[in-house]
């Protein structure tokens, strides 16, 4: 069963605030129903949002379903597969900061029979619905 506690936050908080200050990001950590260890993202001089957009419109598959909606103002970030959505500085980040985040987390899980074991979830929110990431430079 997925656990993550503040002693745990703790734990991981400084290896978690080395990455985000060696790429200049302003964010938080906060642990959610305590099963979720949860990066926001508020500020920093990378453009996750324009590199999202720009990657993703370029994809095969962009308008299979119909034409691609840019992201505005604030993403969540896939966990398992940000390596397809992201490129360049905000990969590079997110390929440092999500293994920090997972240090000492498990995954046991089997979706083919529909069984889940987790250490802890991860999640990353570049921006929020109220308060939109800002580019610095």
């Amino acid at each position: 069963m997925a656990y993550m506690n503040q002693d745990r936050k703790a734990e991981l908080a400084p290896a978690i605030k080395a990455v985000c200050a060696k790429y200049k990001i302003k964010a938080s950590l906060a642990v959610r129903n305590h099963s979720t260890l949860v990066l926001n993202i508020k500020s920093g001089p990378i453009d996750f949002i324009g590199n999202l957009n720009k990657v993703c419109s370029k994809a095969h598959d962009a308008d299979r379903y119909g034409a691609y909606r840019p992201a505005v103002g604030s993403i969540d970030v896939n966990p398992y597969h940000y390596q397809s959505y992201f490129d360049g500085k905000a990969l590079a980040f997110l390929s440092a900061v999500i293994p920090v985040m997972n240090n000492g987390n498990h995954d046991n899980s089997d979706m083919m029979s529909d069984y889940f074991d987790v250490g802890w979830y991860v999640d990353v929110n570049i921006g929020s619905w109220n308060k939109p990431y800002i580019l610095t430079k």
